[in-house]
């Protein structure tokens, strides 16, 4: 991946300890690409640096809680030596999974923060600096769920529906200055996230992504954006831009709960 050369000398990846955020980070080093790793969990975090360090590349790590009030100032600190030329916004969890009227707001608002308020932050803050060096690339990992309304993810759901217009308009915007803008858009994958969860990969007709396959579709399509449905899921995405939403949404709704294994689907 020479090409990936456009986006260094140094890459900034939030969410970077694990699961897709770590392949990134591994595919990346391959190709030269110094990194800062930035992820809640500092053990997984320094194995992942460890790993990337090993190609002869630089791995700085910052364990840190995303929702913090001072992320971006911490974010800032660590960076300021060194010229980013891309950013990788992969800490798009839904940490709150409850029935919209049965968890605190303050939960719900954890999910907004993570989602939309440090990633514009982040975006602003190594963008501005793109723009100015005509040069850069800005990927972030968005969801399947940001296309339709979904039990447990009324927030989520939003959130990612957020990210992918957000993509698509800073695109427009920053096109000209041949900095790249892409939404990744993720379906099941097999991360250690999704398997905390429980989900169940053996549904019939799952289709499961792999970390390495998505994270590498992502920089191959980086500069093709606005937005790229990775794992083989478009038809899919497709099928959920039908215009009759209850039929959509009640179907999928169906199979999430399989997923999930859950029982009484209606």
């Amino acid at each position: 991946m020479s090409e990936l050369f456009h986006y260094g000398p140094f890459a900034v990846i939030a969410g970077g300890s694990e699961g897709v955020g770590a392949e990134f980070a591994r595919q990346l080093a391959d190709a030269g690409i110094h990194l800062v790793l930035i992820a809640r969990k500092p053990g997984p975090l320094e194995a992942t640096a460890e790993a990337c360090r090993g190609t002869g590349v630089e791995a700085r790590t910052l364990a840190l809680d995303l929702t913090s009030p001072d992320a971006l100032a911490q974010v800032s600190a660590i960076t300021a030596d060194v010229e980013v030329g891309l950013l990788v916004y992969n800490a798009g969890a839904n940490t709150c999974s409850e029935h919209f009227l049965d968890a605190p707001l303050d939960d719900f608002q954890r999910v907004v923060d993570l989602n939309i308020g440090t990633m514009l932050a982040m975006v602003q803050h190594f963008g501005r600096p793109m723009r100015d060096r005509r040069r850069g690339g800005i990927l972030m990992v968005g969801s399947m769920a940001g296309y339709l309304g979904s039990m447990r993810h009324t927030v989520y759901s939003g959130v990612k529906a957020f990210g992918r217009m957000f993509a698509e308009s800073l695109w427009l915007e920053l096109r000209e200055y041949d900095v790249h803008v892409l939404e990744l858009v993720l379906g099941v994958t097999r991360t250690p996230a999704m398997q905390r969860v429980g989900l169940n990969f053996d549904v019939p007709g799952m289709r499961v992504a792999e970390p390495a396959d998505v994270a590498r579709e992502g920089l191959q399509q980086l500069a093709n954006g606005p937005v790229f449905v990775a794992g083989g899921n478009a038809e899919d995405v497709a099928r959920r831009n039908d215009p009759d939403r209850a039929k959509v949404v009640l179907g999928t709704h169906r199979f999430m709960q399989k997923l999930l294994g859950e029982r009484g689907t209606r």
